[in-house]
């Protein structure tokens, strides 16, 4: 079994690609770097890390925003049989500083010195920071000069190749990514992927490509790389792309527009909440201008959905449909695809966490199909994917090769297969694997006759926003617990591009806040604009140390406190969420419409 430095070296030790990660780093014009300068720089760093100290299995974080950069240190990380760690650049520090001490780690990468500097303020015992950005002896530069020079030592010849120098009985086992995810308790849970699951979910994901992608004969790949590699979706969608010689345009999604139209990409992989931005700017723009036009895209697209829903699956559209699709497309629809750069793309793939079937159908209507899938980090992450020719929306498609899923009697899905993780790093008792390798992924599904799966309910309390960001709902409501303000406090925002807050406050102290008499409502109270403008303060100034990603964007007030009695609270005066966001819907509605005014 390879090891990834083998499968990366082999990548990008073919014929050279001139254009093999392009970035533009605040500059006006894309920067590339070739496929053989970045084995060099790889190499180089991995001489480097060595020459640190960091032996075969040692862990090294990588703290940052997309960049050539962070690519280069993570192969060099894999060059040197190190293990790596990506975090989110937007990490709250505490959760930060819980990583570092439980991985372990030797080394990290992160940004700026500034980032260096702040990180070393929070958290004391950090290892030795490299960053990227910025002079001195800590600086990706210096480091890698470093690295370059003991590689063409004598001494240290050998460093930098692509195997780990200590022997392994079979490599494939080995731990190469140590990757953490929101724990139900708000503590991180380190999920150890060996070689064996990265390397075969890249290659199950490469046969799920058209054979146009993957057999070019010279011609050139553009994709757009947009989610952070931090995220196990995209850090093995960058093995996938390097594998299939590509050239990667790494973006951000506040550039997305921009780089669109720049690129002209042929693949992109997304989020939901992506794919829901750029639908707002399409109409956004359309209303901007009103008039005809203002009136006329938003009834496009409308039109392009519903045809898109006859004619999946082999349908046929009522002739009056037909007839109105003909026209939004001759005078809308296909005329946005070259306006925004989407005039090459074969399809967007879609990941993460849930699309909305309508989401999909739009974009269908406008001639662009989304290939959804389904993962989780702890299957490294792809589970199933989309047949390109064969897309079936309100579904996340079929297993991918070797990985097979099971529906256990509870409606839970089960997935089995090489791309099954190690396990929880430093958390032996909690394996959710069963003695004959079933994985039991906390969601509820059901499998069609063809093998689509479908989601249907999610077993576990953990927030996944439509931004694909895993948000531990008891985390954030501890947070805004902290004021004494807040009595009762529930945190929802699954498939939503946000958290928001329900929230009872303290009555008695609001009622003497605002000089409010016993007898007065408590409804009536929670109805008061200023009662929710100084709570809204109260979750703001105690969310603040959070991550932006869990940040809640708006507070609604809930018109009396959850009770046992009625149904809302366990015995043990757990919340019991689903009733909760079942009974309250229209007021959640209600403040997420006014979160994005």
């Amino acid at each position: 079994m390879q090891t990834l430095a083998d499968f990366l070296s082999s990548a990008l030790a073919g014929p050279v690609r001139e254009r093999a990660y392009g970035e533009r780093l605040g500059g006006a014009h894309w920067q590339w770097t070739s496929s053989a300068r970045m084995l060099e720089r790889a190499r180089d760093l991995a001489a480097a890390l060595a020459g640190a100290g960091i032996a075969p299995g040692d862990r090294v974080a990588l703290i940052a925003n997309n960049r050539a950069d962070w690519i280069a240190a993570d192969f060099g990380t894999f060059f040197a049989g190190a293990v790596a760690v990506p975090i989110f650049a937007t990490l709250a520090v505490d959760q930060l500083e819980f990583i570092f001490n439980d991985s372990g780690a030797k080394l990290a990468f992160v940004e700026t010195e500034a980032n260096a500097a702040r990180i070393r303020a929070a958290c004391p015992a950090a290892p030795r920071l490299v960053h990227f950005d910025g002079s001195g002896p800590d600086s990706l530069g210096a480091f890698e000069d470093v690295g370059r020079a003991l590689r063409a030592s004598a001494s240290l010849a050998a460093s930098g190749t692509s195997k780990p120098t200590a022997p392994i009985a079979d490599p494939g086992d080995v731990l190469a990514v140590l990757i953490y995810t929101s724990g139900t308790t708000g503590d991180p849970k380190g999920v150890m992927l060996s070689h064996r699951n990265l390397i075969s979910n890249a290659r199950a994901s490469l046969a799920m490509l058209p054979e146009t992608m993957r057999d070019r004969d010279g011609t050139a790949l553009d994709v757009l790389s947009v989610l952070p590699f931090a995220h196990i979706y995209e850090h093995t969608l960058l093995n996938v792309y390097t594998a299939l010689g590509a050239d990667i345009a790494i973006t951000q999604p506040d550039f997305l527009a921009r780089d669109l139209k720049d690129i002209r990409p042929v693949l992109a992989a997304v989020v939901p909440r992506i794919l829901e931005r750029v639908l707002a700017g399409i109409v956004g723009k359309a209303k901007i201008q009103g008039g005809l036009r203002g009136r006329l895209v938003p009834w496009a697209l409308a039109i392009g959905r519903e045809h898109a829903a006859a004619t999946q699956d082999g349908g046929s559209a009522p002739v009056a449909l037909a007839l109105g699709f003909a026209i939004a497309q001759k005078l809308v629809l296909a005329k946005i695809k070259p306006a925004i750069g989407l005039d090459r793309l074969e399809f967007f793939v879609s990941g993460s966490a849930p699309l909305h079937r309508d989401i999909a159908l739009t974009f269908a209507g406008m001639g662009v199909p989304i290939a959804e899938g389904y993962g989780l980090t702890e299957t490294s992450p792809v589970v199933t994917s989309m047949p390109y020719r064969a897309i079936r929306y309100g579904t996340v498609g079929k297993a991918v090769d070797g990985v097979e899923i099971s529906i256990a009697p509870d409606g839970e899905i089960m997935v089995r297969g090489p791309n099954v993780m190690l396990g929880y790093y430093h958390l032996p008792n909690e394996r959710p694997i069963t003695h004959d390798g079933w994985f039991f992924t906390g969601d509820i599904g059901e499998l069609d006759a063809d093998g689509y799966l479908s989601i249907t309910d999610r077993k576990k309390e953990l927030i996944k926003t439509s931004a694909g960001k895993y948000v531990a709902p008891g985390r954030v409501e501890s947070a805004l617990k902290r004021s004494v303000y807040v009595g009762q406090c529930f945190v929802i925002g699954d498939g939503r591009p946000h958290p928001i807050a329900l929230v009872a406050p303290n009555w008695d102290l609001v009622r003497k806040e605002f000089a409010i008499a016993p007898d007065v409502p408590t409804a009536t109270i929670a109805a008061r604009v200023d009662v929710h403008d100084f709570v809204q303060h109260e979750i703001a100034a105690n969310s603040a140390d959070l991550a932006s990603f869990e940040a809640v964007r708006r507070v609604a007030l809930l018109p009396r406190d959850l009770t046992i009695e009625d149904g809302e609270l366990s015995p043990t005066l757990k919340i019991k969420r689903r009733i909760v966001e079942k009974k309250f819907a229209a007021l959640i509605e209600s403040a997420y419409a006014k979160a994005v005014r």
